[in-house]
């Protein structure tokens, strides 16, 4: 899991440094700063989910992961999980729970993040996590620097999900097939259109609870 790590210790640096910035930045700059992390976000989520080749599948898996995500109420206990962070070290910042989840969100949803974690539990170099770690650093302190303290707590989401997924692929080796690669990054994808959406206020949409739908397609695609 060294690369996971790496890419851990690149977030904290950067969402600290985005952190001391703040205060130093006027509003506009926050702002326009947010916009464009929201347009690239945009960018990111059609690049993967063009990566498809079985739609319905992917459909089935949004529809049947939303439904299951909304039963179990993720959105609900991450917020509640936020929430605990922000009253246990005594932050004041409003857009605390915003920082976290929308940086988990990013971090996570990635296609660098499934092929990496991947690549890592198959027992080569991690090199796309240590590419994603700077990638993550930099967009981390812009992330910060509009958000908050928050963004550093993704670490911990981020930490289970891709460390586990580099478990997951070593101990099940070549499970991963290019085709659920495909579809896995066509879900995210999809799910980081939705999180660019969210983050230029166009509209509020629950991701965190479409997540299962990362799981769905995987079955799915092994299964038909």
């Amino acid at each position: 899991m060294t690369g996971t790590l790496i890419n851990v210790a690149a977030v904290l640096v950067g969402s600290i440094i985005g952190v001391l910035i703040h205060s130093k930045l006027p509003k506009k700059f926050i702002t326009i700063v947010f916009q464009a992390i929201g347009l690239f976000t945009l960018f990111l989520g059609f690049s993967m989910a063009l990566k498809t080749s079985n739609l319905i599948l992917v459909v089935l898996s949004l529809v049947l992961g939303s439904v299951i995500g909304e039963l179990i109420g993720i959105e609900k206990s991450i917020n509640k999980f936020s929430d605990y962070l922000k009253k246990k070290i005594h932050v004041k910042n409003e857009k605390f729970s915003e920082g976290f989840t929308t940086a988990f969100l990013l971090y996570c949803m990635g296609s660098m993040t499934i092929l990496g974690a991947i690549e890592e539990g198959l027992g080569d170099a991690p090199n796309l996590l240590l590419v994603k770690s700077i990638m993550d650093g930099i967009a981390s302190i812009a992330l910060a620097s509009a958000l908050g303290i928050g963004v550093a707590f993704s670490v911990i989401p981020l930490l289970i999900y891709q460390g586990g997924l580099t478990l997951f692929a070593d101990s099940v080796g070549d499970f991963f097939s290019n085709v659920i690669i495909d579809e896995l990054t066509a879900v995210g994808g999809i799910l980081l259109i939705g999180l660019g959406i969210s983050i230029l206020e166009i509209k509020k949409l629950r991701i965190l609870n479409m997540i299962p739908a990362l799981v769905i397609i995987v079955i799915l695609v092994y299964l038909f």
